[in-house]
Order: structure tokens, then sequence, then C-alpha cells
């Protein structure tokens, strides 16, 4: 097996691409060791020191460091780890995939539907390439809720993504968006 592993914008976090799926669908962030409870592929990658966080895409695995751990200790220990697990037969995920997002219905809902569909066909492939992914947490008073995960939560250029990128392109396609927030899930 043969895993390539990519820089992300984020300095703290690599991209691991295992030449595999990953996910079938969907993503999972796991921002805690604890929260990597329901994943034995994350729970082995928490446990190379120094890891922070963890991130599942289709194709990819992203991993976040902390500022103490060098990508020369770190990065061989990682790569060990996903191949042992795809190897091993084990699954990527136990049990149940993380709940769908809650429909928005009211007199906002055309308006969530056109947000989310721009997030899907033109925001989530981009911020795949970089090793994360952007979730819809909400629209209110013109006021757009994004959630930033894997490579793109924390990253420096991350405000400037939303503020710059997304927000420019969702107040051209649809006038009743005035701004883009994030959230901490």
């Amino acid at each position: 097996m043969f895993i390539q592993t990519e820089t992300t914008p984020n300095p703290a976090t690599l991209k691991f691409l295992p030449g595999q799926t990953v996910l079938e669908t969907g993503t999972a962030d796991f921002p805690s060791a604890e929260a990597a409870a329901k994943s034995p592929l994350a729970t082995r990658i928490f446990a190379v020191p120094g890891v922070t966080g963890v991130f599942f895409g289709s194709d990819f695995v992203t991993v976040t460091k902390n500022d103490a751990t060098s990508w020369d200790h770190a990065k061989p220990a990682i790569l060990g780890a996903i191949m042992e697990h795809f190897q091993s037969g084990a699954p990527v995920m136990e049990g149940e995939a993380g709940p769908a997002h809650a429909e928005h219905d009211g007199e906002d809902g055309a308006i969530v539907a056109q947000i989310k569909e721009l997030l899907d066909t033109r925001v989530r492939p981009a911020v795949a390439q970089d090793g994360g992914d952007i979730t819809f947490h909400g629209f209110e008073r013109g006021v757009v809720y994004l959630h930033m995960q894997g490579a793109c939560a924390g990253c420096p250029s991350s405000t400037l993504t939303l503020k710059m990128g997304i927000e420019n392109l969702l107040r051209h396609y649809i006038p009743e968006v005035s701004e883009v927030r994030p959230v901490n899930a």
C-alpha cells in the first residue's frame, strides 16, 4: 500500500491519500481523541504523540498536530497507523454515521436550498482539495453560518476564505445573503 501526502494551506495539517475509499459518504471530523471513540482509524492516529485533530473525506485523511511536534517525527508514525488500519480490515467507522443536518423550512427554505447547492457544487470541492470541509449551520437575517473542518479549521487563511471567497460567491448568486460568519461546532 502506497500512501501519498500533500501539504495544506494550514502548516499544522497534512493530507494523507491512502489510494482507496476512506468514507463512502460525507465527512467525519474528530477534534479530539475522545471524539474519535467511534472510529478505529481515528483512534489509531490519535495514538501518535502530538496529534490534535483527524478529519476524513471520501478518499483522504487530514491530520493536525500541535506546534511542539515536528512533521519529521509524526508523519512516519501516522503513515504506519493508516497502513496498519487498512491492512487489518477493521472498519473506518463503527455504528451509524453522524446525524444529517436539519432541513430548513419556512420562508427562507428556498434561499437555504440555494446556499446548500452552491456550497456543495462550488465550495466543498475546493476545500476538499485542501484537506477540509465546510458545513452549513444556518441562515438568519441575511447571515449564513458555516463551520470549517479538517485542514480548514484553524487555518490562517480560513477567515479570508470565508469572507472574501465564500461570502462574495454567495452574495453574487443570492442577493438575500449579506454576510458569512464562522461557527465553532
